[in-house]
C-alpha cells in the first residue's frame, strides 16, 4: 500500500510552501486594549519599532510605528490572499480601494504589474483584549500573467462555501472553501489572471476544523501533478493517512488519493490545506518582487522607482478606517460593497 504523507516537518515562520506557493504566514496576535487611537494601550519599549517580529506579551507591531501592521509596500508578479479569522485588517492600495475586513472575510489582490498596499490592524476596542488572527498566502503568477492588471477582491465571510461533515459517531469536520471544489462545493470565482482561475491548475485553499476525535476523508485532486500541504496549526495530535503527528506540524501528502484525518481526542484541531499543480517555471525574488529572471528583478525596481505603480493616492502611508467596526470595500472604479 502507498504511503500518503511525504513528509513531515515542524512549523516555522513563515510556514514552507511548494509551487504555485511562494509564501504563507500565520499572525496569531493577543493584542491588548485599544489606547482610543488604533494602537495598543501598552508600552512600545523593548521593541524595534518599525521592524518588530518580537512577540514580546505574545505580540509584534510588525512594520507598524503606532499602529501595529504593515504600511504602504509594492508587490509585483504574484498574488497575495489573506484570510483574516479574528480581528480587522484595514487595506489601501496605489488602485484607490479601501477596505476593512475580518471574522472570516477574504481579501484576493493580483498585484501583477504593481500595486502599492498598505495593510493595518487596527486596535478598535478600548475595554477589552483585540485578537488579531490571520493567514497570508502568496500564490505565484505564471510568466505570461507576471504583468496582469492589479486586481482587488473580496470574498466576504458570509459568500464563502462551507460545509459541516459528520463522522459514523457524529463529531463534526467543518470546511471552508476559499479556492478549488471540495467535493460538490464550488468555491466563488477567482481573479481572472489567477492560476487558481485555470481549472487544470487544481488550486485549492481550505480551512478545516475537526471536533476532537473527528474523521474526515479529504477527496483526491482533480489533476495529475498537484502538490497538497496540510498545516495543523492547532490541535496536540491527530492521524494523517495512517501516520500519528504531533502539532504544530507541516505534512505534504499524496494529492492523487483520498486521504483520511483524525483529530486526537480532547481538543479540537485545525488546519490550512494548500494545493496546486506547480507552475513549474523560474523563480526569481527580491523582497516584494517575484518575476522569471534577475533582469525583470532590475526591471521592477527601476519601474518602481520611476512610477511608484501609479503613486499612493492617500494621505498617510499607513490608513485607519476609523472607528467602527463595520467592513467594507471600495473598488478603484468606486463601486461599494460589504458583507450582508
Amino acid at each position: 500500500m502507498t504511503d500518503a504523507v511525504l513528509d513531515v516537518r515542524p512549523l516555522g515562520f513563515p510556514w514552507a510552501t511548494t509551487d504555485p506557493f511562494l509564501f504563507c504566514a500565520y499572525h496569531d496576535d493577543a493584542y491588548p486594549k485599544g489606547n482610543g487611537t488604533w494602537g495598543p494601550a501598552a508600552s512600545l519599549a523593548g521593541r524595534d519599532i518599525g521592524q518588530d517580529f518580537s512577540r514580546k506579551d505574545g505580540w509584534s507591531m510588525y512594520h507598524g510605528e503606532s499602529v501595529p501592521g504593515f504600511p504602504a509596500h509594492p508587490h509585483r508578479g504574484f498574488e497575495t490572499v489573506t484570510i483574516v479569522r479574528k480581528g480587522l485588517c484595514d487595506h489601501s492600495d496605489s488602485l484607490g480601494a479601501v477596505a476593512r475586513f475580518g471574522r472570516g472575510d477574504v481579501q484576493w489582490v493580483t498585484a501583477g504589474a504593481g500595486i502599492v498596499h498598505s495593510e493595518m490592524f487596527p486596535l478598535l476596542k478600548t475595554d477589552e483584549a483585540n485578537p488579531l488572527e490571520l493567514f497570508q498566502i502568496w500564490l505565484n503568477l505564471p510568466a505570461r500573467r507576471k504583468m496582469a492588471q492589479p486586481h482587488f477582491t473580496m470574498l466576504w465571510a458570509d459568500q464563502i462555501p462551507r460545509v459541516t461533515l459528520r463522522d459514523a459517531e457524529g463529531r463534526a469536520s467543518d470546511v471552508a472553501v476559499i479556492a478549488g471544489r471540495f467535493g460538490e462545493l464550488a468555491p466563488l470565482a477567482p481573479p481572472p489572471d489567477s492560476w487558481a482561475a485555470q481549472a487544470d491548475a487544481d488550486v485549492a485553499i481550505w480551512t478545516l476544523r475537526q471536533d476532537a476525535g473527528a474523521r474526515l476523508t479529504l477527496p483526491a485532486a482533480a489533476s495529475a501533478g498537484t502538490r497538497r500541504t496540510l498545516y495543523f496549526f492547532k490541535g496536540a495530535s491527530a492521524t494523517v493517512g495512517g501516520r500519528a503527528v504531533q502539532g504544530p506540524v507541516l505534512v505534504s501528502v499524496r494529492a492523487e488519493m483520498p486521504l483520511e484525518i483524525v483529530a486526537g481526542p480532547g481538543a479540537e484541531c485545525e488546519w490550512l490545506l494548500l494545493q496546486g499543480r506547480p507552475i513549474g517555471e523560474p523563480v526569481a525574488q527580491y523582497g516584494p518582487f517575484v518575476m522569471n529572471t534577475q533582469q525583470e528583478i532590475m526591471q521592477a525596481m527601476q519601474d518602481y522607482r520611476r512610477t511608484q505603480f501609479g503613486g499612493w493616492p492617500h494621505g498617510d502611508a499607513a490608513p485607519v478606517h476609523g472607528g467602527e467596526p463595520r467592513r467594507f470595500a471600495r473598488h478603484p472604479d468606486g463601486r461599494q460593497e460589504a458583507p450582508g
